[in-house]
């Protein structure tokens, strides 16, 4: 039974990993199970654990609209690209996986802004902003969810 367990948590903390790249896989809840199916093992997560891994949680979940907010205004992006990058993402990950996570919400971005501004060059940098955004945060939520595995092996041995 343990090794089952050990499987099915190893597998999970995988999976968050492929929310990365696809996501529609909810990487946070899936991270989450894989911790909350440690507690029928003998070990035992201490309590700063447990409030350590709701704080990194909800940076993670906040982190991509942080990245994205700061590269899109950084390149000259309005609200409306923003949100449309956000849906572009959404869309992205049904539409050529994985790449259209990065292709749809750029495409969608530099459409949505051109139609704004009517000046490709000031749409283009919007849609490349959106895309650093995007690749920033992916970035930032590969390492927290790094830091939260290695926390959680750290506490449970």
């Amino acid at each position: 039974m343990e090794i089952l367990l050990w499987t099915l948590i190893i597998v999970l903390f995988t999976l968050s990993f492929v929310s990365l790249i696809f996501p529609i896989i909810p990487g946070p809840l899936v991270l989450w199970a894989g911790f909350l199916l440690s507690i029928w093992l003998q070990g035992s997560l201490s309590l700063w654990f447990w409030i350590g891994a709701v704080i990194l949680t909800l940076l993670l979940i906040v982190s991509d609209m942080i990245a994205n907010s700061i590269f899109v205004k950084k390149y000259g992006g309005s609200k409306w690209g923003e949100w449309t990058a956000v849906v572009g993402v959404i869309i992205g990950s049904f539409i050529i996986p994985p790449f259209g996570i990065l292709i749809v919400p750029f495409v969608l971005v530099l459409l949505v802004e051109f139609l704004l501004e009517k000046q490709p060059d000031k749409a283009f940098r919007a849609a490349v902003g959106t895309l650093f955004g995007f690749l920033s945060g992916t970035i930032a939520k590969f390492v927290i969810q790094l830091i939260m595995i290695g926390w959680f092996f750290f506490s449970y041995f």
